[in-house]
């Protein structure tokens, strides 16, 4: 069975968030100043279980479900993340496990999450310089060499490993080549992400936004003429482009070429809600239906009947309106 929404888009995707907690306070996804000492996280209670987010997984997998990714937060924060990875790899051996992460813990995990049957992680950094880097993450704590030793640890095990670098005019913008070229010689797609209005917090303005087209613009004076390739599938997010060499980089351009037409992914947050958007005011409660006892169809059931009337291009309409009311964290449904 292929479950569709309002506008014929399949659910092939579910992103669980497994925290809301992260060990750094990136400035565009959770600022100090709003995520200090006195912001309340999720008590223990509230999450949900790795047998209840196995359980919802098995409740879509009738229902054309795909791929699996987890987020948080900082979802290797959570502890023995590999239980849930083995509990998911026992539904299907065929499931396209994946973890997205800062990498700060990467090194130390990235044999165990290999073992328990995850496929991949897209690992998280928007700069080589160290300055540039700690003050965008707002830590003192963690450096650019310990990401890039998780990644290199994440290959030696034979995960698949993508990099994805949240690109912000005037603050990081000067980051791009060395990234480029840095991962380019390692051979690990690198991912450039448009600073975008998830949340509430970031103080998100359009003149920050540096375009996926300018930093073509900036990457083909260093290598060449970067030509399309064409998507494997309609709901890839990232459009991708090859130097002449064969290596390519990813766009995800959410601000300036919307991709909400082909979005196939629905969000599983930490507390049991489901989002139909990165830029919803509101989930729908799962977790209570969960724990009256609900079968695996019924809470199929629950989320068919959401998601068919999902109506969400929050990005296409960016420009358009205006809404006053309040967004998710990207911190709480993972980006």
């Amino acid at each position: 069975m292929t479950l569709v929404d309002a506008r014929n888009r399949p659910l092939r995707d579910l992103r669980i968030s497994v925290t809301d907690r992260c060990n750094f306070r990136c400035t565009y996804c959770m600022p100090r100043e709003h995520f200090g000492p006195q912001h309340s996280f999720l008590p223990r209670d509230e999450l949900l279980t790795y047998e209840e987010m196995t359980f919802v997984t098995a409740s879509l997998l009738p229902l054309g479900l795909e791929k699996i990714r987890l987020t948080g937060g900082e979802p290797l924060l959570r502890k023995n993340i590999t239980t849930l990875i083995g509990q998911l790899r026992e539904l299907d051996p065929t499931l396209d496990i994946a973890l997205t992460t800062n990498g700060a813990l990467l090194f130390q995990h990235a044999a165990s999450l290999k073992k328990a049957g995850l496929n991949r992680v897209t690992v998280s950094i928007d700069a080589l310089d160290e300055g540039t880097f700690q003050s965008l993450a707002d830590t003192t704590s963690h450096t650019p060499e310990l990401i890039l030793k998780g990644i290199e640890k994440a290959i030696e095990v034979g995960l698949g490993v993508k990099v994805n670098t949240v690109v912000k005019k005037g603050v990081n913008d000067e980051e791009i080549l060395p990234l480029a070229e840095k991962f380019e010689s390692i051979g690990v797609p690198l991912r450039f992400i448009e600073f975008m209005d998830v949340g509430n917090t970031n103080a998100w303005q359009m003149e920050d936004v540096m375009s996926g087209a300018n930093i073509r613009e900036l990457l083909a004076q260093r290598f060449g003429t970067l030509t399309p390739v064409q998507g494997q599938q309609a709901s890839e997010v990232a459009k991708r482009y090859s130097t002449s060499e064969g290596y390519e980089f990813g766009f995800i351009e959410s601000v300036t070429s919307p991709f909400c037409g082909d979005c196939t992914r629905a969000r599983l947050s930490a507390n049991g809600q489901i989002y139909t958007c990165l830029f919803a005011t509101k989930g729908h409660d799962i977790k209570s239906i969960l724990r009256m006892g609900g079968s695996t169809q019924e809470i199929g059931n629950a989320i068919a009947s959401i998601w068919t009337t999902r109506n969400d291009r929050y990005s296409e309409e960016r420009g358009a309106q205006r809404r006053s009311d309040t967004k998710v964290e990207m911190s709480f449904i993972g980006g």
